[in-house]
């Protein structure tokens, strides 16, 4: 499905944006290797809850401009999203982060606690647990030919990492992995995979907000697979641990792209959470 059919430009520059329904605000913020297709099965149960979903894809991804001088680390998209909510009138939304849009919504957390009215995070990268160690080989030892690789090695490259998302590998083939192939096959679209994602895996940008997870008041809640490759669920312990009052939610069965091991389960827990009374 085509889950974001809108545009909107946003300090200068085009995201590629869903914003459904009247109800509370909640943002969706997809992870890497990935886009916003990863909440289609998700998005529109909670926009049918009665929620106002907005739903994009991050600046040099999916379907979004992919600037050619522009940054796109985690601390500028942070940034492009108190612009967006700023061009939707929005002052407070629930958030919830996947991955790397995990990193985002802690460090928008931590910058700007009276605009999160909730925070749920779904595996999601932190202190300095990314990259995985993978994606740190691949860094070290190939990111400056990376570019140039024909469409064959790419997809194989890619394919690779992908399968290693799910708990269940049958999950990732098919029209599935060809939806999350689909933004990067082009040159220039393998180059911006290269130039807009992976040169910004870096854990500094979840290392800089440590201490202040410490300081967030809002309701947190942080769901897991407990199968997750990529984040070890230590570090789902260490998120509950540091943020006062925080929950965890262990989904068995379940890898990092939990979303697609368990789309049913995300669901109710992600309806659970912003039904819930505020504490």
């Amino acid at each position: 499905m085509t889950l974001l059919t809108d545009s909107l430009v946003v300090d200068g520059v085009r995201l590629a944006l869903r914003d459904r329904g009247r109800g509370e605000p909640v943002v969706f913020l997809h992870g890497t290797p990935s886009h916003s297709y990863e909440w289609r099965d998700v998005v529109p149960h909670i926009e049918a809850d009665g929620f106002r979903t907005i739903t994009y894809d991050l600046l040099g991804y999916g379907r979004s401009e992919r600037p050619v001088d522009r940054d796109t680390s985690v601390a500028a998209q942070t940034d492009l999203l108190g612009h967006l909510l700023d061009a939707l009138d929005l002052d407070r939304v629930g958030i919830v982060g996947h991955d790397i849009g995990g990193a985002v919504g802690q460090r928008f957390a931590v910058a700007s606690p009276g605009r999160v009215r909730r925070l749920m995070l779904i595996d999601s990268v932190s202190y300095d647990s990314w990259p995985s160690p993978t994606w740190r080989r691949i860094i070290d030892e190939e990111l400056d030919d990376l570019p140039g690789m024909s469409q064959d090695a790419f997809d194989a490259l890619l394919t690779r990492q992908l399968e290693m998302t799910v708990a269940d590998a049958s999950l990732m083939t098919g029209d599935v992995l060809r939806a999350y192939l689909a933004p990067h096959r082009s040159a220039p679209g393998r180059a911006s995979f290269f130039e807009h994602q992976v040169r910004h895996y870096d854990s500094r940008y979840t290392e800089e907000i440590g201490d202040g997870l410490g300081r967030l008041t809002m309701p947190v809640r942080i769901l897991w697979g407990e199968e997750d490759r990529w984040q070890p669920l230590h570090y789902a312990k260490r998120l509950r641990d540091d943020i006062p009052g925080a929950e965890l939610v262990v989904v068995p069965g379940a890898g990092h792209f939990l979303m697609e091991d368990a789309p049913g389960r995300v669901v109710r827990e992600i309806r659970d959470f912003l039904t819930a009374p505020p504490r």
